[in-house]
């Protein structure tokens, strides 16, 4: 998103939260229903040009909303949509965007009322690691011309019996509709989401063997000082780094790894 359409979710967020504060479970209906309205924006491109058009009325957007989808979705989300649709928006396709992001927000407000955001965050950072080591797995899910049913029967198969709610309904969303570049990306940004609920930066770390707790704790003090806010470190592991970390956080790449380190070499010896 560009800044202009970035600075309408961050106001269409800022609104949303009192709402999703006070409503508790409710919250995970919400973001259903800002799905389902983000699918029919994503179906019809003439209603996302009228609802995205800077040159229409704000007012006569808002009574277009309240029309198409009053009797379909929550008063509370009804209010919100015409909040966003009187804000100004880079492109149309970044108000569909900003849906899915709000949706998710809200289903994961819903497990922060019970407490379990954590473990949500938790489910779906180990969803992202299983599909970066299984590519066909990881095919196989992001295959647009597999029937959806195929693919989120697929999905179950990979989440369980004893994943929570949200975590179920976030994932079986971004297989069915992926507006990320990968899947992948678009869990890591449900995970960012979530981290940022707890005002804390997500770290994705990549090590060759698992952390010990102490190591964990002094690499999340160390991302502390140097990013000026509590940092979620999220440790995967592949053997191929051979040792050291390589941690990701947000645009930010910090690779120390052995397997790095090698590669460096060779580009220099190479040139």
């Amino acid at each position: 998103m560009r800044a202009t359409s970035q600075t309408s979710v961050a106001a269409a967020s800022e609104r949303w939260e009192p709402v999703l504060r006070a409503s508790g479970e409710r919250a995970r209906q919400f973001g259903e229903q800002l799905f389902a309205v983000a699918d029919t924006l994503g179906e019809s491109a003439s209603l996302r040009r009228a609802l995205g058009d800077p040159a229409r009325d704000g007012e006569d957007k808002s009574r277009l909303v309240a029309s198409l989808f009053g009797a379909r979705v929550e008063p509370e989300v009804v209010d919100l949509l015409g909040g966003l649709v009187r804000s100004r928006w880079s492109s149309d396709e970044d108000l569909t965007e900003a849906l899915e992001e709000l949706g998710a927000s809200s289903v994961l407000a819903a497990a922060q009322s019970r407490g379990e955001l954590v473990q949500v965050e938790e489910e779906i950072f180990l969803v992202d690691r299983l599909l970066a080591r299984e590519r066909d797995l990881r095919l196989a899910l992001s295959d647009m011309e597999v029937a959806p049913q195929r693919r989120l029967a697929l999905a179950g198969t990979v989440l369980g019996a004893r994943v929570l709610p949200e975590t179920r309904l976030l994932v079986e969303r971004i297989v069915l509709v992926r507006r990320e570049s990968s899947l992948t990306s678009a869990l890591r940004r449900v995970g960012q989401l979530a981290a940022a609920r707890r005002s804390r930066l997500v770290a994705t770390v990549t090590a060759a063997a698992p952390l010990s707790h102490a190591q964990e704790e002094r690499l999340a003090e160390i991302l502390r000082r140097a990013y000026g806010q509590a940092v979620q470190v999220n440790v995967g592991i592949d053997p191929a780094v051979m040792g050291g970390i390589r941690v990701e956080i947000g645009a930010d790449v910090i690779d120390g790894t052995v397997l790095a380190r090698l590669q460096d070499a060779q580009r220099r010896f190479a040139g």
